[in-house]
C-alpha cells in the first residue's frame, strides 16, 4: 500500500509544539510516514517520541537563523513580546524556507503540514508541486469568528472602549467591547503583528485545507460556518490529546514535570471530589506583580483548595514566580504550588478537580472539555477571548473572571474579589453535568466510528489517492 510522507512544521512554541507532535503520532499510527522539523531547543519530545518506539523522524534546522541577526538565544516565540521583535522574528521565519525546500528536495515529502506562521510554506508547496495542510492548533468557532471580525470590524461603530457591540453573521449572539480586540488590529497604521496576520490569512485562502483540532459534537455550527459559509475545506479529527491517552502521556505531555507525579497524585488523594480548583495560564503569561497579589488574595478569599502553576505566570520584571510573601505559608494546608511545568492532564482528570482557571488557550481548554472540569476563563491575548465566548455563552460550561483587555505583554486589571466569586460560583456550579457530558463526547469522536475517527479516515485516504 502506498504510504505517504508528511513533513510536520510546528512554531517554536509548547503550545504549537505539542499538539503537532500529537498530530505526527496519529498519522505514525495510521500507516503515515511522518517527519518533524525542528531547532534543537524544541527537539526533546521529538526524541523521547522516538526512543518509546515510535516511527517520527526528525530533523533539526537552526532557528534563529544566523543571517537573521538574533542572538542564538531568542529561540521560542515566547520570547517576541514586543511589535519591534515581531517584525524582527517574520523575517527569521523567511530564512528558514531555504533549509526546508533542501530537505524537500531530499526526502521527497508528499505533504507539508504547515504551523500557521509559516506563511511561505503555501508557495514552497506549489514550487514542488505537493500539498500544504494549515495545521492552526485552535477551533472552527475561534476562527469562524477571527474571519468576522477581520471582515466587518465593528469595533468601529461604538463611541468608547465600554460600549458592547456584537459580532456579525454568526450563529450566536456574541458580545464583546473594543479593548477586548488587538490594537493591532483596531489601528490604520500598519504593525509588524498586523502585518504577519494579514500574510497567515492570505497563506490560509490558497492553502489545500485545514486540519482542526476539534471535534464535530462540540461546535457543529461552526464547522458547518467554517465549511460551508467560509467555503474552506477543513478536516475535524481531535481532540487529538486522547490519542495519546496513557499514564505516561498524562504526566508527561508536553514537557517534563517539575513536580513529582506521585507526589502529586498523593497530594490531590488526600482531598474530596471536586473540591479542587487547579490554575494555570499556559506557557507565555506574564502578569504584573499587583495582578498576580491579587490573584493570591482572591485564591485565599475564595477558602478553596487550590493547586496553582507558576512556571509561566511570570511576573513583570522576571524575578521570581511573584508570589506573594506569606501566602505560601498560610496556605500551606490549602493549597500546592507547582514552580515549574505541570502534569496540567493527568490533574485535571483526577476526580478531586472541581474546576479550571484557565487562560482559553485552545489546547488547555479541550484538556478541561475531555477531563469533563468547569472553568473559570481568564483570556488575555491572541484568540482567547473567542475561546472564552465558546465556553461561557455556547458551550456553557464556564464562567468569565471578568479580563476585558487584550494584553500581550504584563496583564492586569481583575481584582482579588472577582477572582473569588468565580472561582466559588464554578466549584458549586450545576454545569458540571453538562461539562460531564461533553467529556463522553470527545471520547466518542476520537473512537473507531467516531466523527473525528472518520474525518482522519478521509484525509488519510485523500493523501494517498494523491
Amino acid at each position: 500500500m502506498n504510504r505517504p510522507h508528511i513533513f510536520f512544521l510546528p512554531l517554536m512554541a509548547h503550545g504549537h509544539m505539542i499538539p503537532m507532535l500529537e498530530l505526527a503520532k496519529l498519522f505514525s499510527s495510521r500507516g503515515v510516514k511522518a517527519t518533524i522539523i525542528s531547532n534543537p531547543a524544541f527537539s526533546e519530545p521529538v526524541t523521547a517520541a522516538q526512543e518509546s518506539g515510535l516511527d517520527i523522524a526528525l530533523k533539526i534546522i537552526k532557528f534563529p537563523p544566523q543571517e537573521s541577526g538574533l542572538p542564538d538565544h531568542m529561540v521560542s516565540l515566547a520570547q517576541f513580546t514586543t511589535d519591534e521583535l515581531v517584525g524582527k522574528f517574520a523575517k527569521a521565519v523567511d530564512l528558514i524556507q531555504d533549509p526546508v525546500e533542501k530537505l524537500i528536495q531530499e526526502y521527497n515529502p508528499c505533504c507539508i503540514v504547515s504551523d500557521m506562521f509559516w506563511t511561505w510554506t503555501v508557495d514552497t508547496a506549489a514550487k514542488f508541486g505537493i500539498l500544504r495542510l494549515l495545521f492552526f492548533g485552535t477551533g472552527f468557532f475561534p476562527m469562524c469568528a477571527s474571519e468576522e471580525m477581520a471582515r466587518h470590524k465593528p469595533y468601529k461603530q461604538v463611541l468608547s472602549d465600554s460600549e458592547p457591540f456584537v459580532l456579525p453573521n454568526l450563529p450566536h449572539q456574541l458580545w464583546f467591547v473594543r479593548t477586548q480586540v488587538p490594537e493591532f488590529q483596531q489601528v490604520e497604521i500598519e504593525s509588524h503583528f498586523s502585518k504577519l496576520m494579514d500574510r497567515v490569512r492570505e497563506s490560509e485562502q490558497r492553502t489545500y485545507g485545514v486540519i482542526v483540532n476539534s471535534f464535530f459534537e462540540l461546535e457543529p455550527e461552526y464547522v458547518h460556518y467554517f465549511k460551508e459559509v467560509l467555503g474552506r475545506r477543513a478536516w475535524n479529527i481531535g481532540p487529538i490529546l486522547l490519542y495519546n491517552n496513557g499514564d505516561e502521556g498524562r504526566s508527561e505531555r508536553g514537557n517534563k514535570s517539575a513536580i513529582d507525579a506521585h507526589e502529586c497524585l498523593t497530594w490531590l488523594d488526600s482531598k474530596k471530589p471536586n473540591s479542587v480548583v487547579y490554575i494555570c495560564f499556559g506557557s507565555m503569561a506574564i502578569f504584573t506583580r499587583a495582578q498576580l497579589q491579587e490573584t493570591a488574595r482572591g485564591i485565599e478569599a475564595s477558602g478553596q483548595d487550590f493547586i496553582w502553576v507558576t512556571s509561566d505566570v511570570g511576573n513583570e520584571d522576571g524575578t521570581e514566580d511573584g508570589i506573594p510573601e506569606g501566602f505560601e505559608e498560610r496556605t500551606k494546608n490549602k493549597g500546592l504550588i507547582i514552580r515549574g511545568w505541570a502534569p496540567q492532564v493527568m490533574i485535571l482528570n483526577h476526580p478531586a478537580v472541581g474546576g479550571f482557571v484557565t487562560h482559553c488557550g485552545w489546547n488547555s481548554m479541550l484538556e478541561a472539555v475531555c477531563a469533563g472540569v468547569p472553568m473559570v476563563t481568564w483570556p488575555l491575548c491572541a484568540e482567547q477571548f473567542f475561546n472564552e465566548k465558546l465556553v461561557t455563552q455556547v458551550l456553557k460550561i464556564g464562567v468569565p473572571v471578568g479580563s476585558k483587555k487584550w494584553q500581550l505583554g504584563p496583564a492586569e486589571g481583575v481584582p482579588g474579589e472577582a477572582v473569588a466569586v468565580a472561582v466559588c460560583s464554578i466549584m458549586a456550579s450545576e454545569i458540571r453535568s453538562r461539562a460531564k457530558s461533553y467529556k463522553e463526547m470527545a471520547k466518542r469522536a476520537v473512537e473507531e466510528g467516531g466523527s473525528s475517527h472518520k474525518d482522519l479516515s478521509v484525509l488519510i485516504e485523500e493523501l494517498r489517492a494523491m
